[in-house]
């Protein structure tokens, strides 16, 4: 049977990676919408791909379970890019939470448990994880070794803590490199490796609602004030989680890099510092 790479959310950043490194392999593209994942799959599709379309809630264990064993039933599992999340302006606290985190802790797993030797993931996190002032040494480790079930009912993230949106977000993405940090280590008892990469703002429909959105002229901002001066593209996502994925990123797991146009070295040293 072929290789299988598999995409968990289907916006334009999943998308850039799954094409840079598919070729060749049965491509398994998994989204909440049907709308959304039948029109990754028909570009994939009309590319050259050998796609099957999946829906998937992320916030399910029993749905991330059982995308997991239709990706094993198809062949050796030598991709995972799990991309899929919501913004703070597109869901309450508890959504953000059980999607960005939860969510995340759960595919870790899942496809951890099913990766095959030489496999290689990568999780879509952001830049909003740097930008929280440092946790505990015991609050880094919950977040990150916590069994996923047990992760939303953590007094760090409580309602008294967690007050609003971007705070769920931050805290959430925080805790998706953690989480990769600590399942590298699991993931590499099978062979496999897996890392993080935190984007800064790219241009998908996700950050033109952010653009869009009650935050925008505070995004408008950290794009000018950034050394980069200007937003990413969902090809220089593809073109870094190709490089983690292959054969050259293959000494690398358990990282998350930025990827930010320097927009948090502005933050904290340059004109965007608070």
């Amino acid at each position: 049977m072929p290789d299988v790479t598999v995409l968990i959310g289907a916006g334009s950043i999943g998308q850039a990676i799954t094409r840079r490194v598919s070729a060749g392999r049965q491509v398994l593209i998994a989204d909440l919408r049907q709308a959304a994942v039948d029109s990754a799959a028909q570009t994939l599709s009309d590319a050259g791909f050998a796609v099957t379309a999946a829906l998937v809630d992320v916030a399910s264990r029993a749905s991330v379970e059982a995308l997991a064993a239709q990706a094993a039933a198809m062949g050796p599992v030598m991709g995972v890019v799990h991309a899929a999340g919501v913004s703070p302006s597109q869901a309450p606290v508890g959504t953000i939470l059980a999607v960005d985190l939860y969510g995340t802790a759960l595919v870790l797993e899942a496809f951890g448990a099913v990766i095959a030797p030489g496999g290689a993931g990568v999780v879509i996190s952001s830049q909003s994880g740097y930008r929280m002032p440092a946790l505990t040494a015991e609050e880094d480790r919950l977040l990150a070794t916590t069994p996923a079930d047990d992760l939303l009912a953590l007094p760090m993230l409580g309602a008294e803590r967690i007050t609003d949106t971007l705070l769920a977000y931050q805290m959430s993405k925080r805790g998706n490199g953690l989480r990769v940090k600590a399942e590298a280590v699991r993931w590499g008892t099978r062979g496999g490796r897996v890392n993080a990469i935190s984007p800064g703002i790219i241009i998908t429909p996700l950050a033109n609602d952010e653009l869009n959105g009650p935050r925008g002229a505070g995004y408008r901002q950290m794009l000018a004030q950034s050394p980069a001066g200007r937003a990413g593209t969902p090809d220089e996502v593809g073109g870094l989680g190709a490089f983690l994925m292959g054969r050259e990123g293959a000494f690398i797991t358990g990282s998350d890099i930025l990827m930010d146009g320097g927009t948090t070295a502005s933050w904290f040293y340059g004109p965007l510092a608070q």
